[in-house]
């Protein structure tokens, strides 16, 4: 989620919903500054006892924050009713932030090739684990937290998540699960143009099920199955209807900028940042603050910067900012980080590959993407694809498509190899048969002998 750095007041004024579709068009860049931007989260526990610290507890969040600084990162403070409080930091690497109940993110800088993405991974891992070897912390990668209750979890001190917190049982049973309990890996990548955008969106958007499948890798939930492979990506099935969802209209033709921005001008606000704090706005519209009209700000317009703000209180399984992001997968380790962003890029940064990925799915109807992302959950690559057969059954294709465009990028490391072998945890995937999850729950039900706790050993960084 995005951390908040600065005051909008400087920023234009909107005065028209032309100005919100022409914010997606400022994003366009030809195809050789093309960046790849990974983003992942992590759970944070004491390794004496696996509870998750609280922020100000010794050895807490803001201990581990505070370290972090000696590698050169900057603290950024943010103000609420708890204080004034270092939420995030600012460095050469991107940020790092803090989701609700403390799970740690790094949000990558926008690099040129895998390679970089994976070495600047590297270095976020290492320093985390020498903060965590003098504060008594370890990092779990996993989707879910797989033994905590809600209540046993934290609340971090960050003003958007207390309106979100309070909005979210609202409109949705699971909002304050997604909030508190989930990780992900996402990546942000880069467009040339409107039609370019939008075979990228209507590939992501189709294939994004496949990328749960591969990823998925929560199991677990308070200590015990929960009958799902992806939790995470469930849960996303009951957390607000108005932001989330596979957005149908992406694949209605003439689709582009200001279908987009319609739909945003109907999510759902939930708040303004003035003067260095959120005002509630939860619920309220868009449009009203477009017109001078929201009653929470009357007479104010909204900046380009409170556009930039809500569009990301969007969900959707794809989301459309200045780039786009690819938001479909659970949380795990540190080769699966890696192994995201080769996947997406190799299907849609070289036109071959685009085109062949949507060829692939390109006579789907709405009713079997759909179809598709709700069995996924459950059922991981078993779940059913349109016309027959199983998600795993196109699995070895897309790889292949997503090997092909890496291959013709040919980005090289220094030992001459290109970006293909970033893929490999996702080959050993559709080799075995069996999702992350799945692997999880086998030793669940023989050598743990069903004690989730021994999940820490297995899957921390």
């Amino acid at each position: 989620m995005t951390t908040k750095t600065d005051s909008p007041m400087s920023s234009p004024i909107i005065e028209s919903r032309d100005q919100l579709i022409e914010s997606f068009a400022r994003g366009e860049k030809p195809a050789d500054r093309w960046r790849i931007g990974t983003e992942h989260e992590k759970f944070v526990y004491s390794t004496a006892d696996h509870h998750a610290p609280s922020y100000e507890e010794a050895g807490g969040i803001r201990d581990l924050l505070a370290d972090l600084t000696r590698h050169g990162w900057r603290p950024v403070e943010e103000t609420t009713d708890r204080g004034t409080n270092v939420i995030a930091l600012t460095g050469a690497d991107g940020s790092v932030s803090l989701e609700p109940a403390g799970q740690f993110e790094l949000s990558g800088a926008p690099l040129d090739n895998l390679h970089q993405t994976c070495a600047e991974t590297g270095r976020h891992l290492a320093q985390v684990k020498e903060a965590g070897d003098r504060l008594g912390l370890g990092f779990l990668g996993l989707g879910m937290w797989p033994d905590k209750t809600r209540a046993e979890l934290p609340i971090m001190p960050k003003g958007r998540y207390d309106i979100m917190r309070r909005h979210m049982p609202r409109v949705g049973s699971m909002g304050l699960d997604m909030m508190l309990r989930t990780c992900t890996i996402q990546v942000n990548l880069d467009y040339a143009s409107e039609a370019d955008m939008a075979q990228k969106f209507r590939v992501g958007l189709a294939l994004q099920p496949l990328a749960t499948a591969l990823f998925a890798n929560s199991p677990f939930t308070e200590g015990k199955p929960n009958g799902m492979l992806s939790y995470r990506s469930h849960i996303w099935s009951d957390t607000d209807p108005a932001r989330t969802g596979m957005l149908p209209f992406v694949f209605e033709d003439g689709f582009g900028y200001e279908r987009y921005a319609d739909y945003m001008l109907d999510v759902p606000m939930y708040f303004v940042y003035r003067n260095g704090r959120y005002v509630d706005a939860a619920g309220h519209s868009f449009r009203d603050f477009l017109r001078g009209d929201l009653s929470v700000l009357p007479g104010e317009k909204p900046t380009l910067d409170d556009w930039t703000d809500h569009l990301s209180t969007a969900f959707p399984e794809v989301r459309l900012k200045t780039f786009l992001e690819m938001r479909g997968a659970d949380g795990g380790p540190w080769s699966r980080i890696c192994a995201l962003p080769a996947l997406w890029v190799g299907l849609l940064y070289d036109q071959a590959a685009l085109d062949a990925a949507w060829d692939l799915v390109k006579d789907w109807s709405i009713e079997d993407r759909q179809a598709l992302r709700d069995q996924v959950p459950a059922r991981g690559l078993d779940a059913p694809l349109p016309g027959g057969g199983r998600l795993r059954d196109i699995a070895p294709q897309v790889l292949d498509i997503a090997h092909a465009g890496l291959a013709a990028r040919a980005r090289l490391n220094g030992a001459g190899e290109n970006e293909t072998g970033f893929l490999d945890p996702l080959r050993e995937v559709v080799r075995r048969g069996t999702t992350p999850a799945e692997v999880l729950l086998a030793e669940y039900h023989g050598a743990w002998a069903g004690d989730v706790s021994r999940v820490y050993a297995e899957a921390s960084f």
